[in-house]
């Protein structure tokens, strides 16, 4: 065990500000860890934290000594990467978010066929329709559906994704057809909504007069799983938001219909995430390449099949 791994677990104790989420994210156990921050401590002859029996915190010494250690980590980052540049030979473990719908429909089907092509690289993938907290969670790439706002991260558009109001025909036959999003509001439409812990907006953002309009729907139902209000809407509980690959089967065989057509959502931009640093990592740059070339023949194929109104 080298005093590397030690460095890198006590930099995701310190981020996480918990030993055992930092064993899970080093996969390793917590006695693991612990041992690595109680041999890093030792040799540095100096307490790194002060722990309770909920949460450990920083004391004056691990403060300084994280900006060094990010620096070092990072130094060997760039070290091994460029070794693989130069040997052609790409190789470690890539950790990789995505929110549920584009998980389990482009990314994860495609990493089996990414893996045929470069054996030598691992691909850890999470999926969740909650925002990822890239630093954080010592994510490498991450697949985002929406606007970006963190300005530190760079961006890599993939596709405009085009989305749709739509209900199942007996959800409409109870509850009649709303013409747009002030319908929704005014008929006190039952609106599926897509939410998670610390959510920000309770709002759906439409097209009205050729310019965005937020209206502020509601609805007894909210997941934070996009799918599920899929099958929600499906079982006619109500309207859903949703991107048209998403819905595209659905929308060709009637079971769900596009709604509100006069006040069409804003399309949602479909991007590729990634810290600075990594672009210099050419296992990182074959993931997204591979993945963003995909996504694009794919989402070009699945949306060309659906006509929505005009």
């Amino acid at each position: 065990m080298s005093q590397f791994d030690n460095i890198r677990t006590f930099v995701r104790v310190f981020e996480l500000g918990s030993m055992s989420e930092a064993a899970r994210d080093q996969r390793v156990s917590p006695a693991v860890a612990s041992s690595r921050i109680s041999r890093l401590e030792k040799h540095l002859g100096v307490r790194l934290f002060n722990r309770t029996t909920r949460r450990i915190h920083p004391t004056e010494h691990g403060q300084a000594y994280y900006e060094g250690a990010v620096k070092v980590l990072q130094a060997m980052e760039e070290a091994e990467a460029a070794v693989a540049a130069i040997s052609r030979q790409p190789r470690g473990t890539i950790f990789v978010a995505a929110p549920l719908g584009v998980g389990r429909r482009f990314i994860a089907p495609n990493v089996p066929a990414f893996k045929d092509s470069y054996p030598e690289i691992n691909v850890r993938l999470r999926m969740s329709d909650r925002n990822v907290d890239i630093t954080k969670e010592g994510i490498d790439v991450a697949f985002h559906l929406g606007s970006l706002t963190d300005s530190s991260l760079r961006l890599n558009k993939i596709a405009d994704c085009p989305r749709v109001l739509c209900a199942a025909p007996d959800y409409i036959a109870r509850r009649g057809m709303p013409a747009d999003g002030q319908a929704l509001i005014d008929d006190r439409h039952d609106c599926l909504l897509l939410r998670f812990p610390g959510a920000p907006e309770f709002a759906w953002t439409l097209i009205e007069d050729g310019a965005p309009r937020s209206f502020e729907v509601d609805g007894p139902f909210e997941s934070d799983d996009g799918d599920v209000l899929t099958d929600w809407a499906l079982a006619g509980q109500g309207i859903a938001n949703k991107p048209v690959f998403e819905v595209a089967d659905h929308l060709k065989s009637g079971a769900l219909v596009p709604v509100a057509t006069a006040t069409p959502p804003t399309p949602a931009q479909l991007s590729c995430l990634y810290p600075h640093k990594q672009l210099q990592d050419p296992k990182i740059t074959l993931f997204m390449d591979f993945m963003v070339a995909r996504c694009r023949e794919e989402l070009k194929g699945g949306t060309a099949r659906v006509q929505l109104p005009r």
